[in-house]
């Protein structure tokens, strides 16, 4: 196992990190290790699956599609 120092940790920070320590149980060091866990476990992305789910979002489900002029007229309904 190696050992890691961070140095100029802001006191929020560390308070927070103890605050769910003791939520899940965990001393600060097994939190700090877990949440590194998590953050750098890489996740593969299907691009064509997302552009499928992205283009299916934009539409309304009457079928009307939401482009970047309807979002801007529609913001503006109703302002002086």
């Amino acid at each position: 196992m190696a050992t890691l120092t961070i140095k100029n940790v802001p006191e929020q920070v560390v308070k927070r990190l103890k605050q769910q320590a003791v939520a899940q149980h965990r001393s600060l060091n097994f939190q700090v290790i877990s949440y590194l866990e998590q953050m750098t476990h890489s996740v593969s992305v299907d691009a064509d699956a997302l552009l499928v789910r992205a283009r299916t979002l934009r539409r309304t489900p009457e079928g009307v599609k939401v482009t970047d002029r309807l979002l801007r007229e529609l913001k503006g309904t109703g302002r002086p």
